[in-house]
């Protein structure tokens, strides 16, 4: 079981790390010569970037307390609060601010 754990976390954290990389991708491909990539599926990588920043931390945190592992909990707490970030951002210039009125202050 120790040896499944140490997996399951090295694993969370990996993932946790791919979060930029997957919203990078869109404009990776639109770099390379792939417009389309960009135009068509770009709103789903940004979102499967937002899922992994919030998912990934929170999974990583209960099998850190499951397989008892102080060091990792300390670890994805770290994840969860970096992530909060760009999470916080994007609720609040993505999804609350495009509500106002043009020229009113909400």
């Amino acid at each position: 079981m120790p040896a499944r754990a140490d997996r399951i976390i090295t694993a969370l954290s990996w993932w946790w790390a791919s979060a930029p990389l997957l919203l990078f991708i869109p404009a990776i491909a639109y770099a390379v010569g792939l417009p389309d990539v960009r135009r068509e599926v770009g709103w789903a990588f940004g979102l499967l970037a937002l899922l992994t920043a919030a998912f990934a931390p929170t999974a990583g945190l209960v099998a850190a307390q499951v397989g008892d592992r102080r060091e990792a909990r300390g670890r994805f707490l770290i994840m969860a609060a970096v992530s909060s970030v760009p999470i916080l951002f994007f609720l609040l210039f993505g999804v609350l601010f495009p509500e106002c009125p043009d020229g009113h202050h909400c």
